[in-house]
């Protein structure tokens, strides 16, 4: 074997050696880069189905109902008003629970303002003071990274929107309202290692778990909460 032959040869399987320990790097590294790219698309995902589900809480205080419609809770966000409980003094002093039991016998019908104002002149009393304010000036208003516009979409899916629904069902012979909002694997990893993708959904149907994230349900009442928590 000449030795023009002989380096080809070593440069071949050096080739192939390199090859190969890419290869094996590339099968090491491409589980841990999915996990992460997973975590960071979950997060944001995550921070977003609060938002819709504080949104909804507050939809049916209004209301006393849900919605499925994403155009219906950005109206009722930027145009719709809201109750607001204002706590006045604490209920665990027994001095201003007695001061104000005797006031409201005192004075018959006293309104929360009137109580307020003698609060403010140094009256020991605990009451709540209800009042009706606009959406937009309680929920989100110091959150610098809430943006009504992307709340429809599931991120990184390309505006997929998150599939909802919203229903009332008797639950122990009561109407109870139910909502969920959801956002499947399949979109909000689009884009991640498609099989690495298939693999989680298949193990989430192992456990009976849904494939993504959701929060609220319309067929199990959960107090709303995500499956994250």
């Amino acid at each position: 074997m000449n030795k023009a032959l002989k380096t080809i040869i070593c440069l071949l399987l050096l080739g192939v050696i390199a090859f190969l320990a890419y290869a094996n790097v590339k099968s090491i590294m491409e589980p841990v880069n999915f996990e992460k790219a997973r975590a960071h698309r979950e997060k944001v995902a995550i921070q977003r189905l609060k938002d819709i589900r504080d949104l909804e809480v507050a939809y049916k205080s209004s209301t006393g109902k849900f919605t499925a419609s994403m155009d219906t809770l950005a109206m009722f966000y930027n145009d719709g008003k809201m109750d607001v409980v204002m706590q006045v003094g604490s209920a665990d002093d027994s001095v201003a629970v007695a001061n104000t039991e005797r006031l409201k016998k005192t004075v018959r019908g006293i309104t929360p303002q009137q109580m307020y104002e003698r609060y403010l002149n140094g009256e020991n009393l605990v009451f709540s003071i209800k009042n009706t304010v606009p959406v937009k000036d309680t929920l989100f208003h110091s959150r610098t990274d809430f943006n009504l516009d992307s709340l429809r979409y599931i991120p990184f899916s390309g505006k997929e929107e998150v599939e909802m629904d919203a229903v009332v069902r008797q639950v122990s012979g009561v109407d109870v309202p139910l909502f969920e909002a959801k956002m499947p694997y399949k979109k909000l990893l689009k884009g991640l290692d498609n099989q690495l993708r298939i693999n989680l959904d298949a193990d989430r149907r192992a456990q009976n778990r849904y494939e993504g994230l959701q929060v609220g349900s319309v067929t199990a009442p959960n107090n709303n909460a995500g499956n994250w928590e």
